[in-house]
């Protein structure tokens, strides 16, 4: 989540907390949700670590404070933009980058990242497609024939979805180099 908020606050400027918030629900919750508690905590946190400062608002009653990105901020989110995704929230991380792609000045770069993306998406494409071999391999056992097919679904589900990505992935490769 940090990284998301480094990159609303290079694309969008001073922010407070109820401005991070706002655009978390005017667009960021399709793909990456977040609670006004975390939201806050990771802004404390990224002050902590000197990736943002905050300032008092001048003529703020509420004592509201704009976050700002220092330069370490912008190092971090752009070292995030180019490392290979990791863990099991690869879909969201992915969406999180492609949204805020367009930061990044140079097209080698945007074509990096979007190399990482489709490299990711082609490692768990491959695995899901082995898991399948082994689930269609697999003796079903007297009754569970209805169970077997909808979690033999739940994969076809999986592997459909890998595949539209690296065809998406491919896509704005394409349209990066036009």
């Amino acid at each position: 989540m940090q990284h998301v908020i480094l990159g609303l606050l290079i694309l969008h400027g001073p922010l407070t907390l109820y401005g991070v918030q706002r655009l978390f629900q005017q667009g960021i919750s399709l793909f990456y949700s977040a609670s006004f508690g975390s939201i806050r905590r990771a802004l404390v946190q990224l002050a902590d670590s000197g990736l943002i400062t905050a300032s008092a608002a001048p003529g703020s009653a509420r004592g509201s404070k704009p976050y700002t990105v220092t330069d370490a901020g912008r190092e971090a989110w752009r070292t995030w933009m180019h490392e290979p995704i990791s863990g099991g929230d690869a879909e969201t991380v992915m969406l999180a980058k492609v949204f805020f792609l367009g930061l990044l000045e140079a097209s080698e770069e945007r074509r990096g990242v979007l190399e990482s993306i489709r490299s990711r998406v082609e490692q768990d494409l491959a695995e899901l497609v082995r898991v399948a071999g082994f689930v269609d391999a697999a003796e079903v056992p007297s009754g569970l024939a209805d169970v077997a097919a909808y979690q033999r679904a739940t994969l076809d589900y999986g592997i459909r979805s890998h595949r539209l990505a690296l065809q998406w992935c491919d896509e704005l490769a394409a349209a990066g180099e036009a």
